[in-house]
């Protein structure tokens, strides 16, 4: 079972939690409670947790002033986590640029994972151009909000395109073949697998929130897609810390997102709302997924989940590739306030809830308080987590050995760069 107390990497005694002891809302209160969980120590606690987390730090220079550090953690064993994290140096013509992303996958890892491994390349080859083309000029920021829009866009429709690519004159061409012709065409898994491959990426999706930082450390771009969350999270002149919200939900909790959608698709009252990369079938019309996608495994889905969507497919794309893109100035002085940029998947703001700002400003104060040495051997981002968790080893225990079957959490991705 996912987390059981019976593993035996977990030693300490049973204890039972209940169902409002479980931050977040994937939990029902049916779920058989009470449920055991083992009592881990402080030390025992932390160390498993970490264990858990898939945590990565980097140093963007020297002395870590300027660092990032991140985790990925779903404590269910048997389910493996759809989120995804990137934090990358870019170089361009002998400079260096910054990048730190969270991805939250969408009906599985394949889409997921192309886009946390491909997307700094395709920023980083607009990045190039762009700078190619000023020369020697600094390229006003306004222009790099724009390149970093067109980049992410770009990208998602190549996910489409290099499929439609496969077949003569693209959807046009599919009312030609047949069934068979078409698997033909994507089933090529004995020679490679490119085009089954190509295929697959579109079936599934991926929010994104990618963060972009220039050379001289003095602007932040910030590209959104989806309900992950950017905070910035800054130390004012009485030692306090102020937490702003950078980005907004790309979903139906938007009363904006939804009258975007709306206005977009007149009489259509059961539009999709929503902002993805991939999830190609809802920015396509219907024959690309009945005649391509289908055939990608054929005879082995259900399809009618599809087809309830597919009769309302009137006028794609329903989900959106545009990123809303927020420019952030930044100070490099020495002396300037610290700020720590947070990006998180919406798991992180689900087990935060309504206390989101106290517990990032609880984190905050407690990192402030620390030597450097302390930030060293712990990572920011897995502070963060345990200050959501609970801050104490009883409820960081329960979230790591809850005897449960099914995922009793939502994935949680989590970056905290300092700036």
């Amino acid at each position: 079972m996912g987390g059981s107390p019976e593993c035996s990497c977990y030693t300490g005694p049973t204890s039972f939690a209940s169902f409002g002891d479980i931050p977040g809302n994937l939990c029902s209160p049916t779920d058989d409670w009470p449920r055991p969980f083992r009592n881990l120590n402080h030390d025992a606690a932390w160390d498993h947790l970490a264990a858990a987390s898939n945590l990565h730090s980097v140093k963007f220079d020297p002395t870590g002033r300027w660092r990032a550090d991140a985790l990925n953690f779903q404590p269910c064993a048997e389910t493996p986590s759809q989120d995804r994290y990137a934090i990358q140096q870019i170089h361009i013509q002998g400079r260096v640029w910054t990048l730190s992303a969270v991805f939250d996958g969408h009906l599985g890892s394949h889409t997921v994972e192309h886009v946390a491994h491909h997307m700094p390349i395709i920023v980083r080859e607009h990045l190039e151009l762009i700078t190619r083309k000023h020369g020697d000029r600094v390229v006003p920021p306004p222009l790099i909000a724009d390149m970093f829009s067109m980049a992410i866009r770009a990208f998602d429709d190549a996910i489409a395109n290099d499929v439609l690519e496969l077949f003569p004159d693209g959807l046009s061409s599919l009312s030609r073949l047949s069934d068979l012709q078409i698997q033909e065409v994507l089933d090529d898994q004995l020679s490679g697998g490119q085009n089954y491959t190509k295929a697959r990426l579109c079936m599934y999706g991926t929010t994104a929130l990618v963060a972009l930082v220039d050379p001289d450390h003095q602007n932040l771009w910030l590209a959104n897609l989806g309900d992950c969350q950017g905070l910035m999270v800054s130390e004012t002149d009485q030692k306090s810390w102020n937490v702003e919200v950078l980005t907004q939900f790309h979903n139906g909790e938007n009363p904006l997102e939804v009258q975007r959608v709306m206005n977009e698709h007149p009489g259509e009252p059961e539009c999709i709302v929503d902002s993805r990369l991939g999830d190609t079938p809802f920015k396509q019309p219907p024959e690309f997924t009945r005649r391509i996608l289908y055939n990608l495994y054929p005879g082995q889905h259900d399809t009618s989940p599809w087809e309830e969507f597919l009769m309302r497919n009137h006028t794609p794309p329903y989900i959106s590739s545009t990123p809303e893109v927020t420019h952030y100035p930044l100070d490099p002085s020495p002396r300037a306030p610290r700020k720590y940029l947070i990006l998180c998947s919406d798991g992180f703001t689900d087990i935060c809830g309504t206390n989101q700002r106290a517990i990032v400003d609880q984190w905050a104060r407690a990192a402030a308080r620390s030597n450097s040495r302390e930030l060293d051997e712990k990572s920011l981002a897995l502070r963060l987590l345990w200050q959501a968790l609970g801050n104490d080893p009883k409820s960081v225990s329960r979230v790591l050995t809850l005897n449960m079957d099914s995922p009793w959490l939502d994935d949680v991705s989590i970056v905290v760069q300092c700036l």
